[in-house]
């Protein structure tokens, strides 16, 4: 039991080693990272060790210090590509991006997460600053996590939530769970979300359901604009879209693609 105990913390212990780097940034040193950490120099440097031999971290000579390895990055890339729609899919989202004008995404459920499957998008039709690729976003404030906040059923509903929180993170965030709660009535009613202002500030957007085989709602697609574009065109880009979502579940066709095992 005393073992377990102490790999346990051995693994916690390096874990937060990573953080410290990823935090500082390339050239920390091993003094900085455990005052950082208010860890013994030499368990520091142990870790820093295996951290090292495992290509967690890299010894960045130039600059007597450490920085993120490589191993990390090819865990990034899994990540993404096991969330990543098939080819088909993705088509589409780049021809509603380049139709519409606007940025164009994906997202998934992947267990208590709505995850950021796929984004098309460029430098003249910018998604939101803070929508990355197989990272979860934050679905009470996005159109397409509210799409799928309305499809779940009340206790997996408030367990994602008690998760995900209610942070705001823009000046029309809904924090309460008694108005977020009437909104998801009126997504499951109208079939369709909007945002404005409420993921990020100047920005505002549309989703729709991707529905499964079953007729569950497996996905959300959603298109992001400003939002003076939005005030202009939100009826255009709320039939964009919809039809968006058909075309997906059509292009899908026998691709056994199951992102957050919803196919």
């Amino acid at each position: 039991m005393a073992a377990e105990r102490t790999t346990g913390s051995s693994i916690s212990r390096a874990l937060r080693v990573v953080e410290a780097v990823a935090a500082a940034g390339d050239g920390v040193t091993a003094k900085a990272i455990a005052r950082r950490l208010g860890c013994p120099l030499p368990t520091v440097y142990r870790a820093l060790g295996t951290l090292v031999e495992e290509g967690y971290l890299v010894r960045l000579h130039d600059v007597r210090g450490y920085g993120l390895g490589y191993r990390v990055a090819e865990l990034h890339r899994s990540l993404t590509d096991q969330v990543r729609p098939p080819a088909a899919v993705r088509a589409v989202l780049r021809e509603v991006h380049t139709a519409a004008g606007a940025a164009a995404y994906l997202t998934v459920l992947r267990d208590v997460d709505v995850v950021v499957a796929h984004v098309d998008d460029c430098t003249e039709h910018p998604r939101p600053s803070a929508m990355r690729v197989g990272e979860p976003t934050a679905p009470h404030a996005l159109a397409a996590g509210k799409v799928m906040l309305a499809d779940l059923r009340p206790g997996r509903l408030t367990e994602l939530l008690a998760r995900s929180g209610l942070p705001v993170l823009a000046p029309r965030t809904v924090t309460d769970r008694r108005s977020l709660d009437r909104e998801l009535m009126r997504i499951r009613s109208d079939g369709a979300a909007v945002e404005v202002e409420e993921y990020q500030s100047g920005t505002a957007g549309v989703a729709a359901p991707l529905l499964g085989r079953g007729g569950e709602v497996s996905g959300a697609v959603g298109l992001s604009v400003t939002r003076a574009e939005f005030a202009a065109r939100r009826w255009e880009l709320e039939r964009v879209v919809r039809a968006a979502a058909d075309r997906m579940r059509s292009a899908r066709g026998d691709d056994r693609w199951v992102a957050g095992g919803r196919y």
